[in-house]
């Protein structure tokens, strides 16, 4: 069997260890294997691609691999402004219909919508914020019970 063979074999499967591990380590092994085995395949000779893995390998390793730790690392971005309003909570302080009304989020006071056009949530109700339109609030009602008590989220009572 020729070398650059053995460097492909070598290669799959440090890549199919990674899959099952997903350390990052074992990938930029199996890259190196592969940069060896290319080194093979283009007729160089075995002490040149053991140098070309071990390079790969301390380079992959040593830089690489630190730099996508700490980008997996990386906190979520915080959201700010009106984005991180979506999914808050909101009292209705007049009834909202599709015409308007107004509610509190957060302790600020906002214009609001019904995000269903046909529901009417009313005043004092609880309601779910899920999306801000300019400056106004798209709320939908809070279901008040475990069966969802119709006449507080402004829908009409099932026949």
């Amino acid at each position: 069997m020729e070398a650059w063979v053995a460097w492909l074999i070598v290669a799959a499967l440090l890549g199919i260890a990674e899959l099952l591990t997903l350390t990052l380590a074992l990938g930029l092994l199996a890259v190196a294997a592969l940069l060896a085995g290319l080194t093979g395949a283009a007729g160089l000779p075995v002490g040149l691609q053991l140098g070309v893995f071990a390079a790969s390998s301390v380079a992959g390793l040593g830089f690489v691999r630190p730099i996508a730790h700490r980008h997996i690392k990386q906190p979520p971005p915080l959201r700010s402004g009106t984005a991180a309003l979506v999914g808050r909570e909101a009292l209705t302080l007049t009834e909202v219909n599709r015409i308007g009304g107004r509610a509190r989020i957060g302790g600020e006071e906002w214009t609001a919508r019904p995000y269903d056009p046909d529901v009417v949530i009313p005043a004092g109700a609880m309601a779910d914020v899920l999306a801000i339109e300019g400056a106004t609030a798209l709320l939908y009602p809070l279901a008040a019970g475990p069966a969802g008590d119709h006449e507080s989220a402004g829908e009409p009572e099932p026949d």
